[in-house]
């Protein structure tokens, strides 16, 4: 078997990403093992060899090529981890949306072929949501297109999928953040403070709910920034934010100097459950790092669906909270970025430089 390179292994920087198990580098290289015949992901748990074993290949065809074969641990020739079960959850996201009542956590774990247990990880480490609460979330946003279409609450909520008017009546608030009525007309008479101020890419506005955050927005014009607001949210009460919420904004203001430090303020977001989803997964993307939107829809388990991703994306209400910003086109070029490409690269070239 030839080398494929002559360099010496541990100088080389993927050495050390193979003795760190690095998942974020499984799809970049490949290593093999000259005394065991078998090539692995730079993530495999299998016992760590010599150095003087170990030959890197940039993809598992090369290295079958060099006569080696997949390792049946971390089976390299098989799509990343990551992207098989979010394929798996990305099918059961589409039977649990087209369910009338909730799915069965067993049933589920049958069709997905895991245990219950697992089953219940792998859909919250890609979704942010358990199974039941998908569920739940996608009922309600079919309540909310219902409510805006249907003669009646009582008709919304029943085509929606709810049993019983009178028992959805005690979880209103925790679907819709108000009563069935008060969202008809709406969103008439729900509180929303914000704040205009001034931050190193020129003005900022923050809102939130009562619940949490509902829109940063970033601009060179402070007062277009209101009047999208009140566009958004036409029959909403909005109301200057008072001292307390400046602390809010002097958090957001901080988180986009310096995004390292993280933001832990609630959210309040209101989204399809396909744009949840692609927002959840933006959520994961630690500082620094990119993603295409191609790799993105790949991660969702949805490589057709580049295009919605790339809406969802441009959807996000919340800049920087939600980091839309660290999705790229396949060639690393900025793209698609709401408030503008200059500051896109501004956040970028500062989360490389933290």
């Amino acid at each position: 078997m030839k080398p494929a390179t002559a360099s010496p292994i541990t100088a080389d920087p993927r050495w050390a990403r193979v003795l760190a198990r690095d998942a974020a580098a499984d799809g970049s290289f490949f290593y093999a093992v000259s005394t065991t015949g078998v090539f692995c992901r730079p993530s495999c748990g299998a016992r760590t060899p010599r150095p003087e074993h170990v030959r890197f290949y940039p993809t598992a065809a090369d290295a079958e090529a060099a006569g080696y074969r997949p390792c049946k641990r971390c089976r390299p020739d098989a799509p990343p981890l990551a992207e098989r079960h979010a394929a798996l959850v990305a099918d059961l996201c589409r039977r649990i949306d087209a369910a009338d009542t909730p799915p069965k956590l067993a049933d589920l774990a049958d069709a997905a072929g895991l245990t219950p247990h697992h089953l219940q990880r792998v859909f919250k480490a890609v979704t942010g949501l358990s199974p039941r609460a998908w569920f739940d979330a996608s009922r309600a946003r079919r309540l909310q297109a219902g409510l805006a279409d249907s003669p009646s609450v009582t008709d919304a909520l029943l085509g929606a999928g709810y049993p019983a008017a009178s028992r959805f009546y005690t979880q209103a608030d925790a679907v819709l953040g108000m009563t069935p009525g008060t969202w008809r007309k709406g969103g008439a008479g729900t509180d929303i403070r914000f704040a205009v101020g001034q931050c190193s890419l020129g003005a900022i506005l923050v809102a939130a709910t009562p619940r949490g955050l509902c829109a940063i927005a970033l601009g060179d014009d402070p007062a277009r920034l209101v009047a999208d607001l009140e566009a958004r949210f036409p029959r909403a009460r909005l109301i200057a934010g008072d001292a307390d919420f400046e602390q809010w904004m002097a958090r957001v203001i901080g988180f986009v100097e310096a995004p390292r430090i993280g933001l832990d303020l609630p959210l309040d977001l209101a989204g399809t459950a396909f744009q949840l989803r692609v927002w959840q997964a933006l959520r994961v993307i630690p500082p620094g790092s990119t993603l295409s939107y191609t790799q993105l829809a790949e991660r969702l388990g949805l490589p057709k669906s580049v295009r919605a991703v790339a809406g969802a994306c441009a959807a996000n209400p919340v800049a920087v909270a939600i980091p839309c910003h660290r999705v790229v086109r396949s060639d690393g070029a900025l793209a698609g970025y709401r408030w503008g490409l200059d500051r896109k690269r501004t956040l970028l070239d500062r989360e490389a430089e933290t």
